[in-house]
């Protein structure tokens, strides 16, 4: 178990990251004069130079030479870059469109359609309360599908693609810092070609919207690589149980500033909706809590067990010793007596 004060360091940048990504809708919206197209693309462009920053300060440069090695690897760094630049250009877009709440939900809904892929990709087994809590999220769906009078495709998008994202992130086997630049490094290229497009047909907010929108723009790569870090510093330090649990925070601070903030309707169908989301959620939580608890059990159980079979073996060697040396030592000599 990690020790307690790394613990609180692990939390309080858990708590530092996911807030941040729940604050970014506020962020996104101060670039609202410019296109999704072109904040997407400062997103992308302005992200490589500081995953370089962060590179360099750390050291950590020996990952590359071999990832280029590894065609493969490689065409899935690339299909994690298209991927991840779909769901930020959605979400940009959801935000500065008045769809906050959708896009929230669709972060909601994000861990129910992880699970479903673990099962039909990769033939993962679940427990009874985790079909439980997808049946609800199924139910769900149908509901904000009435709700809406559509089918929820912001939320399904957003959580399709991120669920995607992580499915292949898995056979990269990089860290958090190192898969963040390799796909940045990716999708600078095209974005630096798209921004120069935007500039030479009189397009670029960057150019025409002033020093503080500039300023924005650029600042995109720190909004995206600043959460990134703090959430890897926290996953080295907290259990996954923790970090599952924090995760829900971000679409939470969402859906509050759709209320608050954006003030979107919430007619009482998708209240509703919300509602069977959440209680999914409350059961896949209980199960990861009740399932780490029952494993941290039999862990300490089988170490307990481990430990009083060597206490048994120390005891009988301890008891073995005294017998044995009486078996082996000499024959004390007595006066007369001949010795072979």
């Amino acid at each position: 178990m990690p020790p307690r004060t790394d613990q609180r360091a692990g939390l309080a940048y858990g708590l530092a990251a996911y807030t941040m990504w729940g604050l970014l809708p506020l962020y996104w919206h101060l670039l609202g004069a410019a296109a999704p197209s072109e904040i997407l693309a400062h997103r992308m462009l302005w992200s490589l130079p500081v995953a370089l920053v962060i590179l360099a300060a750390l050291r950590r440069w020996s990952w590359i030479r071999p990832l280029l090695r590894q065609p493969k690897r490689l065409g899935l760094v690339l299909v994690c870059a298209v991927v991840i630049s779909l769901n930020w250009y959605l979400y940009i877009w959801a935000v500065n469109a008045g769809h906050v709440l959708e896009a929230s939900l669709g972060y909601f809904i994000n861990p129910l359609v992880s699970i479903a892929f673990g099962v039909l990709v990769l033939r993962e087994r679940l427990r009874p309360l985790q079909w439980a809590a997808v049946g609800i999220g199924a139910v769900a769906v149908v509901v904000m599908t009435i709700a809406y009078g559509r089918m929820p495709w912001i939320a399904l998008g957003l959580a399709l693609s991120f669920a995607t994202y992580g499915l292949v992130k898995k056979g990269i086997k990089l860290d958090g810092i190192e898969g963040f630049s390799a796909e940045t490094a990716l999708q600078a290229l095209p974005a630096l070609g798209f921004l120069i497009y935007l500039g030479v047909h009189g397009e670029s907010s960057f150019v025409t919207g002033g020093t503080g929108q500039a300023l924005l723009l650029a600042g995109c790569g720190i909004a995206t690589a600043v959460p990134l870090i703090c959430f890897g510093a926290s996953a080295v330090r907290l259990p996954l149980t923790t970090v599952g649990m924090l995760q829900y925070l971000a679409p939470t601070f969402q859906f509050l500033l759709g209320l608050t903030v954006f003030h979107e309707k919430m007619p009482p169908e998708r209240w509703a909706g919300f509602a069977l989301v959440w209680a999914a959620l409350v059961v896949l939580t209980w199960d990861a809590l009740r399932t780490a608890r029952r494993a941290r059990s039999e862990l300490a159980a089988a170490g307990a067990r481990a430990g009083e079979a060597v206490a048994a073996q120390a005891t009988q060697a301890a008891q073995a010793g005294p017998a044995a040396a009486d078996r082996t030592a000499p024959e004390p000599d007595v006066p007369g007596s001949v010795r072979p």
